[in-house]
């Protein structure tokens, strides 16, 4: 049976989130992602880390008529024109 982290460093809890350093300080100086400190050392918890992902914002589908949003290609004629 494999270890099992009771708290990730902020590096370890960085590249299983997938983020950057930088987010993550954000979020747990805003209180969104709470973390303890052991000495000089800050720790994110398993439970919080995931309750924290799963609060990010979803992205939403965009419309189902891709092709109407997207530019038309150019005619076939016009790009034997350019060669």
């Amino acid at each position: 049976m494999g270890d099992i982290a009771l708290a990730y460093t902020v590096a370890e809890a960085c590249a299983i989130a997938r983020t950057g350093k930088t987010v993550l300080y954000e979020a747990i100086k805003s209180g969104a992602l709470p973390a303890y400190k052991r000495g000089r050392r800050t720790l994110v918890r398993p439970a919080d880390l995931r309750h924290w992902v799963d609060g990010l914002p979803l992205i939403k589908a965009k419309s189902k008529n891709l092709l109407s949003d997207r530019k038309q290609p150019k005619s076939s004629s016009h790009a034997e024109a350019a060669k």
